[in-house]
């Protein structure tokens, strides 16, 4: 049995770690799910023990609950579309953290803790909180992601949340500090899961959907915090070690994702997100284009950028996008991807798009590299993105996203820009890269200007 708990901590170490090679990453997501199902194996035959009172009853209802998991999962992945990949990465992270405030309640109120086991007791506690926090903030990180109308975030809000978050570290202090309990420990259980609760829904309701990449990093790292807890409770060490990992990962994620987005942990942490929108109402001097235009520039292009953003996950245009490339590859031109640490609602957003579509990852250059060389480029494509490309984050300090790197998509000889309409981006901020004399916009539905931008291309 322990070989099985073994093989399963060893495969799912090397699934990650083949995971953070775009090359391998299909095969590390197989390593990391079989060693997953070798350690369900394990908890099903450990679940048999007739000598503790439990029996064939354990097995049966141990394998109808991974049965009914498995197929419920299977049937989420199947049906949400890759729009939706990130809503569904929230409602995982939201299950996790849900299961983890079920089991510290069941544990907690079945089995009185002692006041010589305040470990114990402290264990449960931080997986109460932690769990709460990443179930509801979740389902609003859901929510807002699946573009719902939740209550506008007031200053009375934030307030709210960080005398929650101050309370829930009070408790849990005088818990583990004061000589003698001050409340029943499942007392204190219930109000601090009631106030992790709570708190996770109002810290998370100020972050507006450009932020969703850092939320949704930290969400993860609480998931393998909560992991991390109840392998130590259950003296699990595939589950310590799972935790460690996806903890160690999300909290490394966002913190670069922070940086990224000009913000900082604190004000994650504490539900504070600057929101200045600072564009204004002002027209904008924009030059539209034409499909037939946009090919002819592109066919007579050497050095070809593509930008993609959330629009192009929208439109499912990263099939026709790759069309393209392929068809300007064969005309002469270099293409490259340029790819945003923040691009999408997700970390790896665009890469997973990209993958999809079967573009080979030596396409895909890093930010940094590309600005140094952007000039190079005789034209660039922006495809639904709109904050990452905005000058604004470096010209103008009243700009809510004002110091966050940017792809200066505005520094090559021809910027176009393929947009449905003049709506902003989710920092609510005019982009100022349509004022540039080098850049035009593409009205429409990505996938068909893409579309027929092709056929255009073909008839050159």
């Amino acid at each position: 049995m322990e070989f099985l708990f073994l093989a399963a901590t060893i495969g799912l170490i090397l699934g990650l770690k083949f995971m953070g090679d775009p090359a391998r990453a299909v095969l590390g997501n197989a390593v990391a799910a079989l060693s997953v199902v070798t350690a369900l194996i394990g908890v099903v035959i450990t679940s048999y023990a007739p000598e503790k009172g439990a029996g064939t009853f354990n097995i049966v209802l141990v394998v109808a609950l991974l049965a009914a998991g498995g197929i419920i999962g299977r049937v989420m992945a199947v049906r949400v579309p890759m729009t939706g990949m990130p809503q569904l990465v929230a409602m995982l992270n939201g299950f996790g953290g849900l299961a983890a405030v079920v089991i510290a309640l069941i544990e907690g109120l079945a089995h009185p803790i002692g006041n010589d086991e305040r470990m114990t007791g402290g264990l449960l506690l931080l997986s109460a909180v932690f769990g709460g926090v990443a179930f509801t903030g979740s389902l609003v990180a859901h929510s807002k992601l699946e573009g719902k109308k939740l209550p506008k975030a007031r200053p009375a809000h934030i307030l709210a949340a960080r005398v929650l978050l101050w309370s829930m570290v009070a408790l849990f202090a005088a818990y583990m500090v004061l000589p003698t309990p001050f409340l029943p420990f499942g007392s204190l259980l219930i109000l601090i899961t009631v106030i992790s609760l709570i708190y996770g829904a109002l810290f998370t309701l100020p972050i507006g959907g450009a932020d969703m990449p850092v939320l949704i990093c930290f969400l993860v790292a609480l998931h393998g915090l909560v992991a991390l807890l109840a392998g130590l409770f259950f003296h699990d060490t595939v589950m310590l070690i799972g935790g460690v990992l996806v903890g160690a990962t999300g909290s490394l994620l966002t913190v670069a994702m922070s940086k990224a987005m000009n913000r900082t942990l604190r004000s994650v942490l504490a539900g504070v997100i600057k929101r200045d929108t600072g564009g204004g109402d002002r027209e904008q001097d924009i030059r539209p284009i034409s499909a037939p235009e946009t090919a002819s520039l592109l066919a007579f292009s050497k050095q070809v950028a593509i930008v993609p953003g959330y629009g192009m996950a929208v439109s499912q245009a990263q099939g026709v996008c790759q069309e393209m490339q392929v068809l300007l590859e064969r005309m002469g031109a270099t293409v490259h991807y340029i790819i945003h640490p923040v691009a999408g609602r997700m970390p790896g957003h665009m890469n997973v798009l990209l993958a999809e579509a079967n573009v080979d990852y030596d396409k895909i250059i890093a930010m940094e590299d590309a600005n140094d060389v952007m000039d190079r480029y005789d034209a660039v494509l922006v495809i639904g993105a709109n904050d990452v490309v905005n000058p604004a984050a470096e010209t103008d300090p009243g700009s809510s996203i004002h110091g966050m790197p940017i792809i200066r998509a505005y520094a090559a000889k021809q910027v176009i820009v393929l947009k449905r309409g003049m709506a902003t981006g989710y920092s609510g901020e005019m982009n100022l890269l349509f004022d540039r004399a080098n850049c035009r916009l593409l009205f429409g539905d990505a996938r068909g200007s893409l579309r027929a931008i092709i056929d255009e291309l073909k008839r050159i």
